[in-house]
């Protein structure tokens, strides 16, 4: 019989070659059958929602592609489980850990599947990682776990109140992560070993797509403390400002106009650093879906 307080979701997009492999271990470990999985096509151009309709697990299709995110927030949408586990269809997550992974659920709000040294990892995009967990670090001023692991289990109620701020591209995980600690909830963690992705090679190149590293960093810092920006920054240019006032002062007898401008200039983003952190603290208010 279905048990209905886990609900697993495998978004899956143009993985014919192996979408299979993780099917066939969901259905050896009987997971069709103790708990709801459900598969999100997310608007394949191969035959991978074929291939998924073959198995005893629900499928849902998006009719074009619209993330990695996007996806995941469909199978959480349908889902009825009060635990969620996430987890990839590339033969990467080996979904044997998912039974410990539930039984972490009943300690934790959100439990990270933490990859181990000798695991798989595209080393050219290590350095954007390391950079995007040091600005993790200083919005949580903690240590981060693997935020970016795509095998992780929440309570289905906190994420759905988050869903309205999670994006619909790959950063949903980093997003979720840093989203759980800013909000306090607890986060556990156990150790996997990941292997190198079937079939086609992943869509998100880390390194070559740095404009999108870099929004995506912005987009974090100013969703979750904008401050950290706005503080420094207006710190800097009024201090400037009335640096250079000062010394106009003493070199020509006046305080120079652009002086009086810069340090105004530094006030005011002082100023709309505390609107944004309103702002952003009204954006992640909790909303049920």
């Amino acid at each position: 019989m279905e048990n209905r307080r886990i609900s697993i979701v495998v978004p899956a997009y143009n993985e014919e070659n192996a979408v299979r492999h993780s099917l066939d271990r969901m259905v050896e470990r009987n997971y069709h059958s103790r708990y709801e999985v459900i598969y999100v096509d997310d608007g394949s151009a191969d035959s991978t929602f074929d291939i998924i309709s073959q198995y005893p697990v629900k499928c849902y299709r998006h009719n074009v592609n619209k993330g990695y995110g996007a996806a995941l927030k469909t199978g959480i949408r349908k889902a009825k489980g009060e635990k969620i586990v996430i987890l990839d269809s590339d033969g990467q997550h080996d979904p044997a850990y998912i039974d410990t992974l539930i039984g972490m659920l009943d300690d934790y709000d959100m439990v990270i599947g933490e990859r181990t040294d000798d695991s798989f990892q595209v080393k050219r995009r290590q350095k954007g990682k390391r950079f995007i967990r040091m600005i993790g670090e200083m919005l949580v001023e903690q240590k981060l776990p693997d935020y970016n692991s795509g095998f992780r289990g929440f309570d289905r109620r906190l994420i759905a109140e988050m869903l309205h701020i999670m994006p619909n591209g790959f950063s949903f995980s980093t997003t979720s992560t840093l989203a759980f600690l800013k909000e306090g909830y607890t986060i556990g963690t156990f150790p996997i070993t990941v292997k190198e992705r079937l079939g086609r090679s992943s869509n998100v190149k880390f390194m070559k797509d740095g404009s999108k590293t870099i929004l995506l960093l912005l987009r974090i810092i100013m969703l979750f403390n904008p401050l950290k920006i706005f503080f420094p920054a207006s710190l800097l240019t009024f201090f400037a400002g009335i640096t250079w006032g000062v010394a106009g002062y003493f070199a020509v007898g006046r305080f120079p106009n652009s002086a009086t401008l810069i340090s105004v200039m530094g006030m005011l983003l002082f100023f709309i650093g505390l609107l944004a952190d309103q702002i952003a603290m009204l954006n992640r208010t909790k909303q049920s879906v």
